[in-house]
């Protein structure tokens, strides 16, 4: 369940314009180059328990670059390089590498990393507002892909506050965004990442 916590947390995006859930995510896709914020994360079972729960903070910068720190209740950090994708559990002191492709795939992942292309992977559509937010549904075209369903709610501030990962297992993942940040300077050093001395380094 740990290892699953910590790679579903790359999917997410955090998102600011005006206009419909889908066309939002459009507009951030072409107008956001990077973005940071702090989040929290439930995993939460097919009788909506919550079987586990994390927070840290979050950065990316386009195309293919990304920062998750997990903070609490354990640290664990995933780096994306643009051409890698690493794994730290410091607990553990083990790094997992592998080709960042490889590792996203056509995954929700994409959504954060990847293109603009967002369309060739997802089909996308509004769906009914809640909890006064709007928001849309975005499901994988490849029947490859871990997610039945990707749901993102948006405030009134156009900002993407929720996101919701609904695999086929009946589990549910429930990010929650706050102190977003757009297209803020990020130092090239965020997003590069060396094995600490002594770790064990497992893949590519």
């Amino acid at each position: 369940m740990k290892r699953k916590l910590i790679l579903l947390a790359l999917f997410v995006i955090p998102l600011a314009t005006h206009a419909a859930a889908t066309d939002k995510l459009k507009s951030f896709i072409a107008a956001t180059h990077s973005a940071q914020a702090n989040f929290t994360q439930e995993v939460l079972d097919k009788k909506g328990k919550r079987i586990q729960s994390s927070s840290g903070t979050m950065q990316f910068e386009r195309p293919g670059k990304f920062r998750w720190e997990y903070r609490k209740p354990y640290e664990q950090l995933i780096v994306g390089d643009g051409k890698k994708f690493w794994m730290y559990d410091l607990d553990l002191n083990q790094v997992t590498v592998k080709k960042l492709d490889a590792a996203l795939g056509s995954s929700p992942a994409a959504l954060l990393s990847g293109n603009n292309e967002i369309e060739r992977d997802f089909r996308l559509k509004d769906i009914e507002d809640r909890d006064s937010l709007e928001w849309l549904q975005a499901t994988p075209k490849s029947a490859e892909s871990t997610f039945e369903k990707i749901l993102m709610a948006f405030n009134g501030k156009s900002e993407l506050v929720v996101m919701e990962l609904h695999d086929a297992f009946g589990h549910r993942t429930v990010l929650r965004f706050t102190d977003l940040k757009s297209n803020p300077s990020l130092p090239p050093q965020r997003f590069q990442f060396i094995p600490p001395k002594g770790s064990d380094v497992l893949g590519d």
